[in-house]
């Protein structure tokens, strides 16, 4: 199995199912954590030196940072019914907890804190719907914590859904190079969720000289890790896929460079 995959494994005492740390993943500053809480259940966690983004992938819950409550957050039941997601952000030395007023499925986002700005609720919000891509290119786009969006202090956050046959995050693009305005260093992780759920997609990390060159077939609840390199996903014939993309670095911008070798599609006629 290729040393970018990580697959799910059996619900802790937690209910925590996957968890990528900088550490174990080898790199500075993206950690990413899935839970699956039953409801009636509760889920504390303190953030430490990092600051955290709360996302309710399925599911409602109360979620308290300090004195502050918000009751009943969330909306879809199903993360394929493609409406976005209610979240939360939470500064770095601070504790949160999740009360599950139904099943959730909770993803906790997790880059360095610097305490410049405070807990808040993130709604559902018209401006950060999009589509992007064209043709077999259409893909769905949800951005949680943009890089317009400066209340955070590293962490970017934004869901994809891509259609069945289709491709994303194409043409190839990569962000590994400290040049802006042109590009941007950005680790990246993507949580893969698939409908039906015994499909499969695939996704390639390489770099221009091929000493990072995988290419995984990645099945439902699996994280790929993009430590460097171009990164694209394909959704095979009769599966839709979604993926949700944690992204940290130095600097909190996403500016990406495509592959030039197929940068020519973007300008055909």
């Amino acid at each position: 199995m290729s040393k970018l995959l990580v697959k799910p494994g059996a619900p802790d005492s937690d209910g925590r199912i996957l968890k990528i740390t900088p550490e174990s993943a080898g790199w500075s500053f993206v950690g990413f954590e899935v839970f699956n809480i039953k409801a009636g259940e509760t889920l504390t966690q303190g953030t430490g030196d990092q600051e955290a983004c709360l996302v309710l992938l399925s599911g409602k819950g109360d979620v308290a940072v300090g004195a502050e409550t918000w009751h009943d957050i969330g909306e879809r039941m199903d993360i394929f019914e493609q409406i976005p997601p209610w979240a939360v952000y939470v500064p770095n030395d601070s504790e949160w907890t999740l009360k599950a007023n139904t099943d959730v499925e909770l993803a906790v986002c997790k880059a360095p804190g610097f305490g410049n700005h405070q807990a808040r609720l993130i709604e559902p919000d018209p401006r950060k719907v999009s589509v992007r891509g064209e043709g077999a290119n259409t893909r769905h786009i949800h951005d949680i914590l943009p890089d317009w969006d400066e209340n955070a202090d590293s962490l970017l956050v934004v869901e994809v859904f891509t259609p069945s046959g289709n491709w994303s995050s194409y043409p190839p693009h990569k962000h590994s190079v400290d040049n802006l305005p042109e590009e941007s260093i950005l680790e990246e992780t993507y949580y893969h969720r698939i409908n039906p759920k015994q499909g499969f997609s695939f996704q390639r990390v390489y770099n221009d000289d091929r000493t990072l060159d995988e290419t995984m077939a990645v099945e439902d609840g699996n994280v790929v890790m993009v430590p460097e390199g171009y990164h694209p996903v394909g959704a095979p014939y009769g599966y839709d896929l979604y993926y949700l993309n944690v992204m940290a670095g130095p600097k909190r911008v996403w500016k990406f460079k495509n592959d030039p070798d197929h940068e020519w599609m973007l300008n055909k006629k």
